[in-house]
């Protein structure tokens, strides 16, 4: 039996800001609502659970960081954040995806086994993924993607239970009549650091880790536009 991995987390992409520790199958996790605080927020969250979990970053095995989609200064920072961290000690990183995480938490939290997510990318369009469960892990179904809201296509077997998740839903109603049996899951609005840790687990195993040299946020969008979160200066 493999040796669980010690494992962190960091997330950012979102209005929310958070961080996430795994050590021999104890969680520490931190979350904030804060969009204008993210930079001033993660790392304080960081040295709070590491403190908190009697281990230093040296004993971290592996750093998983949200590479997107969202928030393009979101992303920044937490691909920023995770290069400090991990540089120095030259620990591998893994991107998890937003989309991801969001239905990694649907799937543990309400026994999800499809799970349509959608965050608001301002702009009239939203990005969207569609994950199943297997063996109680998201799996992307297709491709993530950013487009407006009526060129969305469902992949899922609509003739059986979906549960929904993120902003988009709340941007676009409409999105959620693309499957008549749809559960709105209000309790998983963003994403979550503590939700990548069993993503980033798989990922490693699947040797999908690189070095910090090649950390590879993901922004979907072509032409990047900068825009604000809903109250950041």
């Amino acid at each position: 039996m493999l040796q669980p991995l010690t494992i962190l987390a960091l997330d950012t992409c979102t209005e929310t800001c958070s961080a996430a520790l795994t050590v021999n199958g104890k969680l520490f996790a931190q979350i904030a609502d804060a969009p204008r605080e993210h930079s001033q927020r993660l790392l304080p969250m960081v040295d709070d659970i590491l403190a908190q979990a009697k281990v230093t970053l040296g004993e971290v095995d592996l750093i998983a960081y949200g590479r997107g989609p969202g928030s393009f200064t979101g992303i920044r920072i937490c691909t920023s954040m995770t290069q400090g961290l991990a540089l120095g000690l030259a620990l591998p990183v893994i991107g998890i995806s937003t989309l991801a995480a969001m239905a990694q938490a649907a799937i543990t939290e309400h026994g999800a086994t499809q799970v349509f997510c959608s965050i608001d990318a301002r702009m009239d369009e939203v990005y969207w993924g569609q994950f199943v469960a297997k063996d109680g892990i998201a799996t992307l179904v297709g491709e993530e993607h950013v487009s407006a809201p009526e060129a969305v296509e469902m992949l899922l077997k609509s003739e059986q239970a979906i549960h929904a998740c993120g902003t988009g839903f709340a941007a676009y109603p409409q999105l959620l009549a693309l499957a008549p049996d749809t559960t709105l899951c209000s309790d998983v609005t963003y994403p979550d650091a503590k939700y990548m840790l069993l993503l980033a687990q798989q990922g490693y195993q699947q040797g999908l880790h690189t070095s910090v040299d090649e950390l590879a946020p993901v922004y979907l969008r072509d032409t990047v536009t900068w825009q604000k979160l809903p109250g950041r200066e």
